[in-house]
């Protein structure tokens, strides 16, 4: 098994009043020239929490991280309009929540949980990844407070 340091927490920057199957994101994916879906799961608006990348198999979700990380996606992270915004179900909520928590009982190293945005370049080297350094929004709320 691969030596896990982080969960990489991502939205699909799907709309709000849009869905995103399993097989358009892996069409998605594919057409990056992917292998196959690039996380590890998927949590779909109903909660349902979908394995699409064995665990064993780095990811291609967060560049420079894949390695030593597991990728979690939820579909949504925009608002009707196209705009960033946390479009999370209670139910998407339960299930993070639940899946993150499996994981850090099964990895039980010391590991960082954040959001894709979270691993931007920290531009000005303040030590700090502030919102004009993000390379994107995602996954548009605070992963580190609520997490």
């Amino acid at each position: 098994m691969r030596t896990i340091d982080h969960i990489v927490i991502h939205c699909s920057a799907t709309r709000e009043d849009r869905s995103l199957t399993v097989t358009e994101l892996e069409e998605n994916h594919r057409c990056r020239g992917f292998r196959g879906i690039g996380y590890h799961y998927y949590i779909r608006k109903d909660g349902t929490v979908i394995n699409t990348r064995a665990l064993e198999l780095v990811g291609a979700h967060a560049k420079g991280h894949n390695a030593h990380s597991i990728g979690i996606c939820y579909e949504g992270g925009l608002d009707a309009k196209g705009r960033a915004k946390d479009t999370r179900t209670p139910e998407q909520r339960s299930s993070m929540h639940l899946l993150v928590a499996q994981l850090l009982k099964r990895f039980k190293n010391n590991i960082c949980i954040c959001g894709h945005r979270d691993l931007s370049p920290d531009l000005n080297g303040d030590g700090l990844i502030e919102p004009e350094e993000w390379v994107k929004e995602c996954p548009c709320f605070e992963v580190r407070k609520e997490l």
